[in-house]
């Protein structure tokens, strides 16, 4: 008996599928309760060492001395060199002295252009290094 051979099965065409549906919103399922987890054991904490208060180095903290310049600005009193700058730009704020468009710069006027080595405007790291000339 010769076998024959079957003839392939052509697909029938399957219909064009509908634009899907868009899905309800689901509701949220109701949340379950988790089960409470053990705590790994705690080890003892060792005790902490007091930390000792960062003590200021003494030569930024030793008053000096501004030059009559500078004292028009800060006063005449001796002043540690921190305070000096933190009186500064006090100074420069109050008098709107920083530079609208970049700030790092510092508008001089009439009391601080002696200070400033008779320069107009000077950078905020070049004012710190400016100052120290007239501390003693």
């Amino acid at each position: 008996m010769a076998k024959q051979k079957a003839a392939p099965k052509k697909k029938a065409a399957a219909p064009k599928k509908a634009a899907p549906k868009k899905a309800a919103p689901k509701k949220a399922a109701p949340k379950k309760a988790a089960a409470p987890k053990k705590a790994a054991p705690k080890k003892a904490a060792a005790p902490k060492k007091a930390k000792a208060k960062r003590k200021p180095n003494p030569s930024f903290m030793k008053p000096l001395q501004p030059s009559a310049v500078l004292a028009a600005v800060v006063g005449s009193k001796g002043l540690p060199r921190t305070q000096v700058v933190k009186k500064l730009w006090e100074y420069i704020r109050k008098h709107g002295l920083q530079d609208s468009q970049n700030k790092r710069m510092i508008n001089a006027d009439d009391k601080l252009k002696p200070v400033f080595d008779g320069k107009k405007q000077v950078s905020m790291f070049d004012m710190t290094k400016l100052v120290n000339k007239h501390l003693s």
